[in-house]
């Protein structure tokens, strides 16, 4: 079980996903408080103006999102000396073995592919979080960068 509490920031453009994502939270043993913003630029900014308080501990990140796209945004904030250690959960529809190849050597926690079903959906939140912070939210060997439900 999940005793600590987090800060997570969701990263994502569609407004039913993030509903869909908050929903999912509220039924794990995650304790959790999540905000969520909804493109890349919301995000970037999001980080530049909240300090240790509201700082998140584990950001999901969505790839497609306007303005800013999730790369950009992982690039941004991997290079960022006071950000690159934020653990990033990649957090999308699409799963391109390229783009996930790329994803991991840019310094990504992990990768899931959002999955349909709501069951699905609770039980991949709760196993990522719970994986990543039994390794220090540090980023795996390759072989385990998909997280699946």
């Amino acid at each position: 079980m999940i005793t600590k509490h987090y800060n997570l920031l969701l990263a994502d453009d569609d407004e039913d996903d993030c509903d869909f994502f908050r929903e999912a939270l509220s039924e794990t043993t995650i304790k959790a408080e999540l905000f969520t913003v909804h493109d890349g630029v919301q995000l970037m900014n999001y980080l530049e103006k909240n300090g240790l308080e509201n700082f998140p501990d584990v950001i999901f990140l969505d790839l497609n999102m306007p303005r800013k796209n999730g790369i950009e945004c992982l690039t941004e904030i991997k290079e960022n000396k006071d950000w690159k250690n934020l653990p990033i959960i990649i957090f999308s529809t699409s799963l391109d073995n390229e783009i996930v190849n790329n994803l991991y050597q840019k310094g990504a926690t992990y990768y899931i592919r959002k999955p349909g079903e709501f069951s699905k959906l609770k039980t991949v939140i709760e196993k990522a979080l719970k994986i990543a912070s039994e390794n220090n939210f540090k980023q795996p060997e390759r072989a385990n960068f998909i997280l699946q439900p």
